[in-house]
């Protein structure tokens, strides 16, 4: 087995969710998980497909994300993978839409920063191991500190 890893390519101002489905159909359906979330969010879909034709599915209302979600996934590789690019809005506003698509299996990471997928190499083809997402701990929370994070979250409407 190889094992390497794939920096995902994207803009700063984009989010990220990364995750693994297991049916033909997980790229329509994510579709109108996302178009039913936000009239603003727009957003690039990339679904790779393990068996038949194994073609890159894609779908999204944003002709630049659904080719940046198409670029990523080509660059993974890894049967049953897909990728949601999104702007003009967050990963925390559809994570549960997306979870709660049936053929999702799982999500790896919903985030802005930047990603490297670890990815094992077999002779049967590819599949996601994990995520690095951003960097490790710098120290620990002091009283300030949360203050400040519960100061930044009332300010962008997520605590009264």
């Amino acid at each position: 087995m190889d094992i390497s890893t794939v920096v995902i390519e994207k803009p700063e101002d984009v989010n990220v969710v990364l995750g693994q489905a297991h049916f033909i159909k997980t790229v329509d359906d994510l579709f109108e998980a996302l178009a039913g979330s936000s009239p603003h969010l727009r957003f690039g879909i990339a679904f790779c497909e393990a068996s038949g034709p194994r073609l890159i599915r894609r779908a999204g209302n944003d002709p630049e994300l659904v080719d940046l979600a198409v670029r990523n996934a080509r660059a993974i590789g890894a049967g049953h993978s897909f990728g949601v690019f999104l702007r003009e809005g967050y990963p925390v506003n559809v994570l549960n839409q997306l979870k709660q698509v049936p053929e999702v299996c799982r999500i790896f990471c919903a985030t802005a920063n930047a990603v490297e997928v670890v990815v094992a190499e077999t002779g049967t083809g590819r599949g996601i191991l994990g995520v690095v997402d951003g960097g490790p701990p710098l120290g620990v929370e002091t009283d300030e500190d949360a203050a400040a994070r519960h100061e930044l979250l009332r300010a962008i409407g997520y605590k009264p």
